[in-house]
């Protein structure tokens, strides 16, 4: 029996893309450099800002130092703008009512950074109690790696096999191997189904009420 959901965030309870895009593309011309369709941010996050900006950038034009330079344009553009056009996904707030209803711990892991992550989850879900809401962090490795889904783990004080880990993209696939807890991908997210697929999850829904005929 679970008694733990753990929840990426971008392309799983929210959609962001659309915010993440915006602000992005102010950074980079900001900076001069070339800005995308928003369709094609959907492959280049994922992985925390630093690796999207460093996606964003043209050929030749990768450095740390431009990657610094967009990611100071960015932040400001961001903070003030991560709301504008970020919804929750389709019957995710019911989901999220229903698990709290049932007596399920719920927690937040993603790749985005901690003070954002914090603001999103406290404007779009502010009646729905999170044991931890964890983003990226300074000095903490950012997932793939298991290291904030085994803090969460550690703050539920839950087995591994108690643990379901929801999200949309072969990064979150690879946590949950790497964790060793039940993976399930969902496909209304940023990545397509063959992504998921790729890392053989545990299960793959197409609707969040789905998620609750695994628990």
């Amino acid at each position: 029996m679970k008694r733990l959901v753990i929840f990426d965030l971008d392309g799983t309870l929210l959609n962001t893309i659309a915010d993440l895009a915006n602000s992005t593309n102010y950074a980079l011309k900001q900076c001069r450099f070339p800005q995308h369709d928003v369709s094609e941010y959907n492959f280049f996050v994922g992985n925390g800002i630093n690796k999207l900006f460093e996606r964003a950038l043209p050929e030749g034009e990768k450095t740390e130092e431009n990657i610094l330079s967009v990611r100071k344009e960015f932040l400001k553009h961001y903070d003030a703008h991560n709301t504008d056009f970020s919804t929750p996904y389709p019957d995710i707030p019911e989901l999220l009512r229903e698990l709290q209803q049932r007596g399920l711990m719920l927690a937040v892991a993603s790749n985005k950074y901690q003070s954002a992550t914090q603001r999103l989850i406290a404007h779009y879900f502010p009646n729905i109690h999170f044991i931890a809401i964890l983003g990226q962090r300074e000095s903490i490795p950012v997932k793939p790696d298991p290291i904030v889904v085994n803090e969460i783990i550690s703050i539920a004080k839950v087995n591994r096999d108690e643990v379901l880990y929801v999200g949309d993209s072969g990064v979150d696939m690879q946590t949950t191997k790497n964790a060793k807890v039940t993976g399930v991908g969902v496909t209304w997210g940023f990545r397509p189904r063959q992504e998921l697929e790729k890392f053989q999850p545990d299960y793959i829904v197409d609707n969040a009420e789905d998620i609750l005929k695994l628990i």
